[in-house]
């Protein structure tokens, strides 16, 4: 199981209007009941993991197709119009909502009635996947919204978006049952594409994990040496580095120190040890892949793991392809299962229409 996919969208600004969210809690809660009732709950976490599946289920329920909002709002609704007693259950959300997502969990795996153990399990991903996105993945994007749904088996699925005020752009990333969260967890990826992205969890970076836990388990006070003594480091370094394209122990705050000392105590064994340990964020890990290359050679991954768009070609000029057999196993999965189960009769036919126009 794996990383499954981002996205990007306009950033929009304003709020969905009462009366449509109540439609669409309503028509949202109908279609997940109708694939619990159908395929079972695993099945409902496992779509709505797949970021053009996630896409199409908004449009179907009368959101703009190319909206950030669709990320939020659909998200809410599903929260708010599904209920706990198919044994399924969502957490989180947007801005504050997100920060409650842990509590969340903890609540909802004990209506579900899960061991201990397997809710720290499932606190784990939610705190790692959101980790990884933002200090592992850094694309230039922060996160905001974080969704996090798991059924009384323990299956799993995130959707979390981050925005991006310069390009006015929000990105969405979509996780399903990972067993591993560092070591190229990504598999179908749908998003514009930018030239320059440190992308960490790819199979290039590994040489720079391995060095990055090696220079944490060193005293940090070679750290600081080897930054007293360097002058230049990437000449094409652009990932909200200075732009003097040079690093020094500066950079690194004091509590950034503190946590490297507090890392060197610990001494994680792996990479997503180090990652996952509180205070390691992006400046850290990019300062220790930096230092990797210094040190140890090892170079850094600087593609975009973004593979699939919506339309042919990104906006900073490089063509992909558009996942269109994903995109028409999404659409006729819905198409199926709408005009089966008959939901929402009378409004069968918009709903068609609104399908029809995806593409």
């Amino acid at each position: 199981m794996h990383k499954t996919g981002s996205v990007d969208l306009p950033l929009h600004p304003g709020k969905c209007p009462p009366w449509l969210f109540k439609r669409m809690r309503a028509l949202s809660g109908e279609i997940a009941a109708a694939i619990i009732e159908e395929y079972g709950t695993r099945e409902l976490v496992f779509r709505l993991s797949n970021p053009l599946f996630f896409q199409a289920l908004g449009c179907v329920v009368g959101f703009d197709w190319h909206s950030s909002g669709l990320t939020t709002t659909l998200s809410a609704a599903l929260k708010e119009g599904t209920s706990k007693e198919y044994g399924l259950v969502f957490c989180g959300g947007k801005g504050k909502a997100s920060k409650m997502t842990i509590a969340e969990i903890e609540e909802n795996a004990n209506y579900l009635g899960l061991s201990s153990s397997k809710t720290e399990e499932l606190i784990k991903a939610t705190r790692m996947s959101a980790k990884v996105d933002s200090a592992c993945i850094q694309d230039g994007y922060e996160l905001y919204h974080h969704l996090f749904v798991f059924d009384e088996k323990c299956n799993w699925a995130v959707v979390q978006q981050g925005l991006n005020d310069e390009n006015g752009y929000a990105r969405r990333y979509h996780w399903f049952n990972s067993e591993t969260f560092v070591e190229n967890p990504n598999d179908i990826i749908a998003g514009y594409k930018h030239q320059r992205v440190l992308n960490l969890t790819s199979e290039k970076s590994e040489a720079v994990r391995k060095a990055s836990v090696e220079l944490v388990n060193d005293n940090p006070i070679h750290i600081k040496n080897e930054l007293n003594g360097q002058k230049t480091l990437f000449d094409d370094v652009k990932i909200t580095m200075p732009s003097r394209h040079h690093i020094k122990k500066d950079d690194l705050s004091e509590r950034d120190w503190e946590m490297l000392r507090a890392a060197y105590e610990f001494q994680p064994q792996n990479y997503e040890e180090l990652v996952s340990l509180r205070g390691v964020g992006g400046k850290t890990l990019r300062a220790l892949a930096l230092l990797a290359k210094i040190i140890y050679g090892a170079e850094a991954d600087w593609n975009d793991p973004v593979k699939y768009s919506y339309a042919h070609g990104g906006k900073d000029g490089f063509p992909y392809p558009v996942d269109r057999g994903n995109y028409d196993n999404s659409i006729e999965f819905l198409r199926k299962l709408i005009e089966e189960r008959k939901i929402g009769d009378e409004k069968t036919k918009a709903i068609m229409k609104r399908l029809a126009s995806v593409f």
